[in-house]
């Protein structure tokens, strides 16, 4: 799956004031519901916060993978912001979260839910690629790095422009 068939421009925010995980949530879950009908941003935030209450969705290095399950919902959909500031999140390294990347998925993808969080936990190990996302000036130009993430062989690189899947 590319990851621009999870994301789509309005579904990306950056520099979001969060002073909690909550507030956090609310937010992902508004823009989760960008142009996806059917799917209120209380019903996103919801399954993001009942997949978080079983264990921290922080996966080291400053990111959070935020996600749950959604019964009715079609397709697998994500939202990603970068933080004005750095969120204790209780994430695996104890360092607090500038990134967030939102995955909510239909109830019964089990197998798809767990490739697309493994194929995003390996991209976001590319520190290049991480620097290249907070430093995007304008959510256009986040969104335009996001889709354009290294490819497999470049894991220390700078990214390239070659469309990877998810």
């Amino acid at each position: 799956m590319y990851i621009e068939t999870l994301l789509s421009q309005p579904r990306v925010s950056l520099r979001v004031a969060a002073t909690s995980k909550l507030r956090l949530f609310e937010h992902v879950g508004a823009l989760l519901h960008e142009g996806t009908e059917g799917l209120t941003p209380l019903q996103a935030a919801e399954a993001l916060l009942e997949r978080e209450r079983l264990g921290s969705t922080g996966i080291g290095s400053g990111v959070a993978l935020p996600h749950g399950r959604l019964k009715g919902l079609a397709n697998a959909l994500g939202a990603f912001c970068t933080l004005e500031r750095a969120l204790d999140y209780d994430a695996i390294d104890h360092k607090p979260v500038t990134m967030v990347f939102a995955l909510l998925v239909p109830a019964e993808a089990s197998d798809e839910h767990l490739k697309i969080l493994a194929e995003l936990a390996g991209l976001f190990s590319n520190k290049a690629w991480r620097e290249r996302l907070l430093s995007a000036p304008t959510a256009e130009e986040l969104y335009n790095r996001l889709t354009h993430p290294p490819a497999a062989h470049d894991s220390h690189g700078p990214p390239t422009h070659r469309a990877r899947t998810v």
